[in-house]
């Protein structure tokens, strides 16, 4: 039994490693595999945390691999005074923006920023874009509606587009 769950957990992670990398430049020197077992270490770790469902884990896998690619992406900043920031695609799965690229720093910065008023907004942002979740696993996980997630989500797609673009 725990063997198929660690196996579970391993491919779920898989699965989002390779979609956050899978929009990143092919020379990117974090690979799907060391982001996987990064979470995967800081996710065994957390001794407290009693799983409710798949979606709650994904919501805190999103929180962990949030983590890894923005402190991946500071490093690799400082290392080269300026560039190799971390830049995802916006245009799948209804991201933040359509067509766009995001810097994960900025990205990173504008959130923390939206989390200080709107820390449900922030949430529902990090399920869908790091999670991957769909607006009814999104609802799931915070216990409302579909139709709040929706808004919500709308409200906080314009607040960052609106920050990150001055």
């Amino acid at each position: 039994m725990r063997d198929d769950l660690m196996m579970t957990v391993y491919q779920e992670l898989r699965r989002l490693a390779e979609s956050y990398l899978r929009r990143e430049r092919a020379d990117h020197t974090l690979q799907p595999t060391a982001l996987v077992h990064e979470a995967y270490l800081r996710l065994v770790e957390q001794e407290n945390i009693v799983w409710r469902n798949r979606e709650h884990f994904i919501g805190v896998a999103a929180t962990m691999m949030r983590r890894i690619l923005v402190n991946h992406a500071v490093k690799r900043k400082r290392g080269k005074r300026g560039g190799g920031e971390l830049k995802l695609s916006l245009a799948e799965a209804d991201r933040i923006g359509k067509g766009e690229d995001v810097n994960l720093v900025a990205l990173d910065e504008a959130l923390l920023k939206l989390a200080e008023d709107y820390p449900v907004e922030c949430r529902i942002v990090e399920l869908r874009f790091f999670g991957g979740l769909s607006i009814e696993e999104t609802a799931r996980v915070l216990a409302v509606s579909d139709t709040t997630v929706e808004r919500d989500w709308r409200f906080a797609r314009a607040w960052l587009l609106r920050e990150m673009t001055g």
